[in-house]
């Protein structure tokens, strides 16, 4: 399976004569003197492996030599007692074929999106048996099924039994009404027996064989079931015409549609899948034989076999883990919310007039859309680039790494340009500081307070994380540097002043104060600032590439991880991709679309929101509208955090930090250039001094390489203390 080990530890050793590699003995470190030098190999080795972190113990194969090469010890010459050769050794990772390694791969570029999930199908036999339960047939019998009096079984009972059992009670009686659908009749009513409590039952479907005595004149019987198996039909022919057309016109719609409304409630339930499986296959299978040919009953001695098909065998209807359950690759809650999509755009663009709902139901579920779309649309950035080159990967990390946030915040501009309402570019002001804020402080300080739940201590790679520190140094420098500029030169204007001490020379109480860049037929603003702001614009993208050139090209070796492709004994296979090129470049155009259709709707209708809120227009852009198309990252981030993995969680969150200052905020210069909006690159000093705060908070933390779940702690505090301050803050002016 593609998994992430724990890289293997440096090995250490001094030697009086410096033997070659292959002759350092065992026990080297005991050696009188091999203390002292000892102890100053490890140290500059545990530096090392500071670097590197924990990975994780997820490997399925660890090239872990057990005598080390050359390359993986650190050994002190004879005349060199304080000085201990440094020597860098790749982590190495394994993968199950090549397309899993190159996503790995991608997973340790600076600049690629970070994914979780497999983009290839996982070998059965390499899946735990808890998933392997997850994916099992509802006709498998167990030896030992335990008791069937658990929690999820009464929820159950409590939600579908009783009812759906009822439900097959007042059909059987209908069909014993109409004479001809007796038989019909007769399997209801044992079926609405099974659906009060299908634990521990089976349905068979039983071979129709011609009636025999036997000679003592009882009717056959099974050893498994014990007793007589009795004979529903004494009709001929498989399917009796009067009673089946009975059965189809009065029986079968009434519980099929029951069926169907508990297979799709338990569906979205997630931890009722079993449920919804039993019911899909009932309306399907079961309700569609002819009435002899099923057979329902109790299970009792498990180990024979059974004589004939079994159709249903359910023993637990909830199962907890169940939200790793996938479809075709895609996650059972991406999934569940896909339909949502469809329902807001019908709603969207049918309801115009706000006649079926109004303007905060239509926001909230566009809003909701945009987390199901950004999940299929990593999820085919991932494909594409684990199944192409990496220039090819680099190109559409680059096009669509960003484009869930730029397509809502352009069509939130162009909707403020045609109103004439500079409310709404203060609102993507706040949408781009509350994702470089919340990416900094809240997604690596959650990741960190949830791994460290389950291990005491996390290491990451500081050297990997300097270089996103540096970057985000220099573009948060880039980003306010107009703003400073306007801060120093910009001539202050007030709405409204009073004179607190009624002394002409005394005290003024201002409001609404800001600096004015318009002054003089806006000649600091033309002939200043915004050359200034085109600058850094043009300066800002060029240092990413830089970056990206740095950390992609030269420098490499910064990440110390090496893919490998996994070839253990017996475990030979060839990739089988969920989506490929083709399918992945379809779903992400559509998705890219749909999520075009769903941001239009968003800032349609969040001007009634905006307009009668009686929370700040920060408080909104800062938490929903940055956070909400992050939610894909960051349960991606908690998941490399539970599996010890902190240097992805950290990445994600400080590559997104990077990409909003370095390419995101570019572009929407670059977008007004030639369609003129009230979009300027000067932020209020709320947005100035949060985002240099956190920046400055999150480099404190990552110094050492390691970090608990107090540290996350503290990142997760400060940002909701800023989300107070956004709270209570009034709105911006224009709004």
């Amino acid at each position: 399976m593609a998994t992430e080990p724990e890289p293997a530890r440096h090995r250490c050793c001094c030697a009086q004569d410096a033997p070659a590699p292959a002759d350092v003995p065992k026990d080297s470190r005991s050696d009188s003197d091999g203390p002292r030098r000892g102890s100053l190999c490890e140290r500059h080795c545990a530096a090392i492996n500071n670097v590197q972190g924990d990975l994780g113990d997820l490997g399925c194969h660890l090239h872990r030599p057990r005598v080390p090469p050359a390359a993986a010890l650190c050994c002190c010459q004879q005349h060199s007692e304080e000085v201990c050769e440094s020597c860098v050794v790749k982590t190495t990772l394994t993968a199950e074929n090549a397309v899993e390694a190159n996503k790995l791969s991608n997973n340790y570029k600076f600049g690629f999106k970070k994914w979780k999930s497999h983009v290839t199908a996982r070998p059965w036999e390499d899946r735990s048996e808890i998933v392997k339960e997850l994916y099992s047939d509802l006709n498998v019998i167990r030896g030992s099924g335990g008791s069937t009096l658990t929690c999820g079984n009464v929820l159950y009972l409590l939600l579908f039994g009783w009812w759906l059992s009822l439900l097959y009670v007042l059909v059987a009686a209908v069909m014993f009404v109409t004479v001809m659908g007796a038989p019909y009749g007769r399997l209801c009513w044992d079926l609405a027996g099974y659906f009060l409590w299908p634990f521990g039952k089976v349905i068979q479907k039983l071979e129709v064989r011609a009636p025999r005595e036997s000679p003592g004149g009882a009717g056959e019987s099974s050893a498994l079931l014990g007793g007589p198996t009795p004979r529903r039909w004494a009709g001929t022919g498989y399917w009796h015409r009067a009673g089946a057309v009975a059965w189809l016109c009065l029986g079968y719609p009434p519980l099929a549609l029951a069926h169907g409304l508990v297979c799709v409630t338990a569906w979205l339930l997630v931890v009722l899948i079993p449920v919804a499986k039993l019911s899909a296959r009932a309306g399907a299978r079961v309700l569609l034989l002819p009435p002899r040919r099923v057979l329902v009953r109790r299970l009792r001695m498990t180990e024979v076999p059974l004589e004939g098909e079994v159709i249903l065998c359910c023993y637990r209807a909830a199962n907890p883990y169940y939200y790793k359950y996938a479809v075709d690759g895609i996650n059972v809650f991406a999934v569940n919310l896909l339909p949502l999509v469809l329902v807001t755009l019908v709603l969207g663009y049918v309801d115009s007039p706000n006649r079926l709902s109004g303007s905060a139901v239509k926001f909230t579920l566009a809003l909701l859309s945009i987390m199901p779309l950004s999940y299929y649309i990593g999820m085919a950035i991932a494909s594409i680039s684990a199944q192409s080159n990496f220039a090819v990967g680099a190109v559409v990390n680059a096009t669509f790494g960003s484009i869930t946030e730029l397509t809502f915040y352009i069509t939130a501009l162009i909707k403020g340009s045609r109103e004439g309402n500079r409310c709404y570019a203060e609102v993507v002001k706040s949408a781009l500081t509350g994702t470089l804020v919340g990416c900094v402080l809240f997604v690596p300080g959650l990741c960190m307070v949830i791994g460290g739940i389950r291990h005491q201590e996390q290491r990451f790679n500081s050297r990997s994380a300097g270089v996103s520190s540096a970057l985000l140094f220099l573009s948060v420098g880039g980003v306010f540097a107009p703003t400073l500029f306007s801060k120093v030169y910009g001539k202050l204007v007030c709405g409204e002043c009073h004179n607190v001490t009624q002394n002409p020379l005394g005290h003024y109480l201002c409001h609404n104060c800001h600096f004015d860049l318009m002054d003089n037929n806006g000649t600091l603003y033309y002939s200043h600032v915004q050359p200034l702001v085109y600058t850094v614009s043009i300066l800002l993208p060029a240092a990413y590439l830089i970056g990206l050139f740095f950390t992609l090209k030269t420098h490499t070796h910064i990440y110390d991880i090496h893919i490998s492709d996994c070839h253990m004994p017996g475990h030979h296979h060839s990739a089988v991709v969920h989506w490929s090129r083709w399918r992945a470049l379809l779903i992400l155009l559509l998705s890219t679309l749909c999520m075009s259709a769903c941001a239009d709707l968003a800032t349609e209708h969040i001007s009634p929101i905006l307009t009668n809120s009686t929370v700040s227009q920060y408080f909104i852009g800062v938490t929903v509208l940055a956070m909400v198309p992050e939610l894909p990252e960051i349960v991606n981030g908690i998941q490399f955090a539970l599996q010890n993995n902190l240097s992805l969680s950290i990445e994600i969150g400080n590559c997104i930090a990077v990409q909003v200052c370095m390419l995101q905020i570019p572009i929407l210069v670059l977008f007004t250039i030639f369609y003129p909006t009230n979009f300027t690159l000067v932020f209020s000093d709320l947005h100035v001094y949060a985002s240099m705060f956190s920046v400055v908070l999150m480099n404190y933390i990552f110094m050492d390489g390691k970090c608990d779940y107090f540290q996350g702690t503290v990142l997760v505090m400060v940002y909701f203390i800023l989300l107070a301050v956004y709270f209570f803050a009034p709105s911006p002016s224009g709004c």
